[in-house]
């Protein structure tokens, strides 16, 4: 056995010795600025720089300026009045919310398209001029959904006096944010309120009937599954976010 394996590596080194040795380079990566030959060289340089930089922040402009941020909070509220905060697991809820947010915001989205994004491609109007037409939907959207207590809020602490439909984006967005978190924890207060008496329910039960070392967390959960299910609480809670942006 030893001496098969000897005349293996034998065979080995000299079919080794054989190949020849071509050296083999490592590659040459280069990533640097040259001088454009014409403006629109330049031009067009630019605008693949400031898409990029658009992508870049594309999750939190996704997050901050649509209704994901409502949307998610009222559904993790749900998982956890139900009393299961692994089921439904983190990747449904983020996933049921985008598509939830996609919904919601087609409308607004089909008015970028139609009055900034298609003239652009079509190379009817400029960047600057497709940025502002954009602006105008995703504004109505927003001043929609704020509070007017909280747009005053971050009016007073930038000093501006400027009216709803001239705020910059700057103070509404904060705004749009604060509302937006406002009202998902109100919406979530008004879906553990059946919960809470349900384990009520469940715990005074253990107890009249002496069962003082029996968690009520064990019974309270097929419970509030059974009545979550019979109720068709999805379809509702669904129903009461869509209806807060009609």
């Amino acid at each position: 056995m030893k001496s098969r394996l000897s005349l293996v590596l034998l065979l080995l080194g000299l079919v080794a010795i054989a190949v020849p040795q071509v050296p083999v380079g490592l590659p040459d990566v280069r990533i640097g600025m040259q001088p454009g030959s014409n403006p629109g060289e330049v031009s067009q340089s630019l605008q693949i720089l400031a898409m990029l930089t658009v992508l870049s922040l594309a999750p939190a402009i996704l997050i901050l300026t649509t209704s994901f941020t409502r949307i998610v909070i009222i559904l993790s509220l749900t998982r956890t009045a139900l009393g299961a905060p692994n089921i439904p697991p983190n990747q449904v809820l983020i996933g049921l919310s985008l598509f939830m947010t996609m919904f919601v915001m087609a409308p607004t989205y089909d008015k970028i398209h139609a009055s900034s994004l298609k003239p652009f491609f079509e190379k009817k109007i400029t960047m600057e001029q497709a940025i502002d037409r954009a602006q105008t939907p995703m504004r109505e959207f927003m001043l929609k959904n704020t509070y007017s207590k909280d747009l005053k809020l971050f009016l007073n602490l930038r000093g501006e006096e400027a009216s709803a439909k001239d705020v910059s984006l700057v103070t509404l967005i904060p705004a749009f944010i604060i509302s937006e978190l406002k009202t998902g924890f109100i919406v979530g207060f008004y879906i553990f309120v059946p919960f809470v008496i349900i384990d009520l329910i469940v715990a005074s039960i253990l107890m009249s009937l002496g069962m003082m070392m029996m968690p009520p967390a064990v019974v309270a959960l097929p419970a509030k599954i059974l009545v979550f299910v019979l109720a068709d609480g999805w379809s509702m809670v669904v129903s009461a976010i869509m209806a807060g942006y009609a």
